[in-house]
């Protein structure tokens, strides 16, 4: 390490982590998935349930909330049901978890989400980048598939996602970013 090498973790100005620029590849993989995971938690902030339930990009039904609650679904699937082989039934009634519910706000999706990233924080923690899990369903399913492979699809996931995000926010009130 360089004398200019920081020694902790570096945050930007809104909170979010700074993925490493140097280092294993794990560390940039993981650092990368928490950067996508916390940019969309701060795409949600400052808004009312109101807001967060609005699909404001016709014809598009997709709401922030709704993005949440998806990736939340991704986490499982991918930690819980491909890498530790478990059988798990999806977190939402309906698989995709975009569907809203009246009584579920975004404290509550949040509290569920935050769970299935600390339960996919465990079950990867200690695992190779080369150790496979099993696609369950799909087109493709029987394959292996790698730690390596589901850390780079997440990361993808959460950058189109967010990319989603990025467009419902700036519509909902006109709030940009990255």
């Amino acid at each position: 390490m360089t004398s200019d090498t920081p020694t902790t973790p570096l945050t930007l100005p809104d909170g979010r982590p700074v993925p490493s620029m140097t280092g294993d590849e794990r560390a940039m993989l993981e650092g990368w998935l928490d950067f996508h995971r916390t940019t969309l938690e701060l795409k949600c902030r400052g808004l009312d349930d109101a807001q967060l339930r609005l699909a404001s990009a016709p014809p598009s039904s997709l709401t922030l909330l709704g993005l949440v609650q998806h990736l939340a679904e991704v986490e499982r699937n991918w930690f819980q049901r491909v890498l530790a082989g478990l059988d798990v039934p999806p977190v939402y009634e309906e698989e995709t978890g975009y569907a809203l519910h009246p009584e579920r706000g975004l404290d509550e999706t949040l509290t569920i989400w935050h769970r299935e990233v600390a339960r996919g924080r465990e079950i990867s923690a200690g695992r190779p980048l080369d150790d496979t899990g099993r696609l369950v369903d799909g087109p493709v399913a029987g394959m292996d598939v790698s730690l390596r492979w589901v850390l780079i699809h997440l990361i993808e996931e959460y950058a189109r996602h967010n990319g989603h995000a990025d467009i419902l926010r700036e519509r909902i009130d006109g709030v940009t970013g990255t």
